[in-house]
């Protein structure tokens, strides 16, 4: 009988510890999950697993198109196609970081994923901005001239553009970080806005070099510009929303520290979005499909005039010229017989030899007859 409160105070420890421990770990995450990747796994904070499976899903998209502009690389032979590719391939890059860095605002902070936030988030929208400004330029070339600037000269232009916002962020992180010694993590609303300047000046100038594409006389490449420019816009309407809720939105909910972080991966994510449905998807698209050939005949309007493509209706023609040809001389040659014939009766009669030829001539003519009436259902049968 002592045994019972022993066993009874066991089975209660056992299942006090393990009510401490199901409290001390969120709803739908492991035991073993380090606190810092709650928010990855967390369903009471649902906002986390939305915006990483939009993330992921748009991060798989990105690597597909990147692998079908791969594999179909060697069958573009259209040089106004082919040199883009390397700037496809830089914007496509810059979107899978954005996708990549949404995941770093979801998670919780620290002074290594503070300062990954800070340095890429300028640097990879200047990456995709700056290839927008790039793919705008070459539009408004297509459009206008016809020609557009080389590969190296569209991913260089690109690659220096983004080199200017890597420059920035670096200063940034070292000023406020090294030599002030502040926290990676400390550091306010309006200076994070304040140091992507430049990508808005990047944006702006895509945006409105993209309204110059749809002007031009070569306008099959005007499709380009309208892609660029709806993408341009979107994404300066993403811009506009994310800063209004960031500077003062979330201020004015008294949510600043709340909302700060799932602002800011919504932000990622949308762009992302934006960035492969309205430019990329159009642009690999257009680059990987075959050029339509010139000169094509269409059978099936019959408002123009059919011409001879084969060999046989060539033969056919050949043909009839050659049978009239000969239809022709065989005329000439029955007529110049009746005519010598007729010329002079008597001496016609006088001459043996003559009658010989007379009395032969007529199977002659007659076969002539007969030849020249097949020859004329021959070529009744042709036409």
């Amino acid at each position: 009988m002592r045994t019972h409160p022993a066993l009874a105070f066991l089975l209660l420890f056992v299942i006090a510890s393990g009510a401490s421990e199901n409290a001390s770990t969120s709803r739908g995450c492991g035991l073993d999950l380090l606190p810092q990747y709650v928010s990855l796994c967390d369903l009471d904070t649902i906002w986390g697993i939305v915006v990483e499976a939009v993330a992921g899903a748009g991060a798989l998209i990105t690597l597909l198109l990147m692998l079908i502009l791969l594999v179909r690389l060697p069958f573009i032979k259209d040089k106004e196609k082919k040199d883009p590719v390397g700037l496809h391939f830089l914007f496509l890059l810059g979107t899978l970081g954005l996708f990549g860095l949404t995941f770093a605002f979801i998670i919780r902070e620290d002074e290594t994923i503070c300062s990954v936030r800070r340095f890429l988030w300028g640097v990879l929208f200047a990456l995709c901005f700056s290839c927008l400004l790039s793919q705008a330029w070459r539009v408004r070339r297509l459009v206008r001239h016809g020609k557009s600037p080389s590969g190296w000269q569209l991913a260089g232009a690109a690659l220096c553009l983004m080199l200017v916002q890597v420059i920035i962020a670096v200063e940034w992180l070292v000023l406020t970080v090294l030599r002030d010694a502040k926290p990676a993590c400390a550091y306010e609303p309006m200076d994070f806005v304040m140091a992507l300047i430049y990508d808005m000046v990047l944006l702006a100038g895509a945006l409105g070099l993209a309204l110059f594409t749809l002007c031009g006389k070569f306008k099959k490449w005007k499709q380009n510009g309208a892609c660029v420019l709806v993408t341009a816009f979107l994404s300066a309407l993403i811009w506009v929303a994310w800063m209004t809720m960031y500077l003062f939105g979330n201020a004015e909910l008294r949510q600043g520290d709340a909302w700060g972080d799932p602002t800011l991966a919504i932000t990622l994510v949308a762009s992302g979005w934006v960035f492969v449905i309205f430019h990329a998807i159009p642009e690999i698209h257009c680059t990987i499909l075959p050029a339509p050939q010139e000169n094509t005949p269409n059978y099936f309007d019959t408002s123009q005039p059919r011409m001879r493509e084969t060999a046989f209706e060539e033969d056919a023609q050949l043909q009839r010229t050659y049978m009239e040809n000969k239809a022709f001389s065989m005329d000439e040659h029955s007529a110049a017989l009746r005519n010598s014939r007729h010329q002079d009766p008597r001496t016609f009669n006088s001459d043996p030899g003559q009658r010989v030829s007379a009395a032969t001539a007529v199977p002659v003519v007659c076969s002539l007859a007969l030849l020249k009436y097949h020859i004329i259902n021959e070529k009744i049968f042709i036409y």
